[in-house]
């Protein structure tokens, strides 16, 4: 995948897809219809960028990911940090902070991530 972030529709369209898949491209078409009120035209156009750009693939007239919505996310997050942070995820995790204090729970969950990542 490229270096490519979605845009909010672009976004809406790819949980679409990532909610549905897989799926025919005609299904596509009447969901987008229905959430987006998009033309047929239009949902081929926002697939086939979204395709050039390594997210998803239409094999057969079944559309597919190639990459899952986690994934994705994550190697945002990533960049997110490495363009922001200067890659720093302590940095960032002081500056979350500053404004939003960690709740228990949340503290016991990263604890538990950063213990299983270590061994």
């Amino acid at each position: 995948m490229t270096d490519y972030k979605l845009g909010a529709v672009e976004s809406r369209f790819a949980d679409i897809i990532w909610t549905h898949e897989p799926m025919t491209t005609n299904e596509l078409i009447r969901l987008c219809e229905k959430e987006l009120q998009w033309k047929r035209t239009t949902t081929y156009t926002v697939l086939k960028k979204l395709s050039e750009h390594g997210i998803f693939q239409m094999k057969e007239r079944q559309v597919t990911s190639l990459i899952s919505r986690e994934e994705y996310y994550a190697l945002r997050s990533e960049q997110f940090v490495e363009e922001t942070f200067q890659g720093s995820l302590p940095a960032f995790i002081a500056a979350f902070t500053k404004r939003k204090a960690l709740s228990e729970k949340e503290v016991s969950e990263i604890r538990k991530m950063i213990d299983s990542t270590g061994k």
